[in-house]
C-alpha cells in the first residue's frame, strides 16, 4: 500500500510551518523514522529540517551539515538527525562516521541527499522530494514502509 501527500508552501515561513506540522506528526509516531529528502539546491530542505526540529523544541539555527554530514539534536525524549550528505565522496565514508550508531527504534533521522548514501543507509520510510512551483515549493511526501504509510496518513488529517 502506497501512501502519497502533497502540499504547497508558498515562502521560508510556510516551509518552517510545514516542517513543524510534520514534526508534530513524528512526534506521534511510535518509534523511530527515516525520512529522505530530495530536491535540487536551495529547495528548502534544510529550511524544513528547521521548521521539524522547532516543533521538538530546538530554537537555535539549524544549520545544515554539510561539512560535519551530520548534526545530531537531543531533544527531550527525542534523537533528531539531521544528515547532509552532498559532500560524501564515497558511500562508505559512512562507516567511518559510525553511520549505524545513528539508527535506532527511537531516532528520527532527516537525510539530505540518500542517494549519496546509497548502500549504507537504511530504507526510508518516507521519500519527501521538494521541487519549484508557482512562486513557491511543491512537498510530496511517499510513504515507503508501513510506519511511513501512518505518518503520511496522519499529515493528510491534519491538513486544512
Amino acid at each position: 500500500m502506497t501512501q502519497e501527500h502533497q502540499i504547497q508552501a508558498h515562502g521560508e515561513d510556510a516551509m518552517v510551518a510545514l516542517g513543524m506540522q510534520f514534526g508534530q506528526v513524528l512526534a506521534q509516531a511510535d518509534g523511530g523514522c527515516v525520512v529522505f529528502l530530495q530536491g535540487n539546491l536551495g529547495m528548502g530542505k534544510t529550511t524544513f529540517t528547521r521548521g521539524v526540529l522547532r516543533h521538538f523544541g530546538h530554537q537555535g539555527a539549524a544549520k545544515s551539515p554539510t561539512y560535519t554530514l551530520v548534526e545530531p539534536y537531543e531533544l527531550g525524549l527525542y534523537k533528531v538527525n539531521h544528515f547532509d550528505l552532498y559532500r560524501l565522496g564515497h558511500p562508505e565514508e559512512l562507516e567511518y562516521l559510525g553511520i549505524r550508531d545513528y539508527f535506532d527504534e527511537q531516532s528520527i533521522n532527516l537525510i539530505e541527499w540518500p542517494d549519496k548514501g546509497q548502500g549504507f543507509l537504511p530504507a526510508a520510510d518516507i521519500e519527501l522530494t521538494i521541487t519549484s512551483a508557482d512562486r513557491g515549493r511543491c512537498l510530496n511526501f511517499v510513504a515507503i514502509s508501513d510506519v511511513g504509510c501512518a505518518l503520511v496518513q496522519q499529515l493528510q488529517a491534519a491538513a486544512p
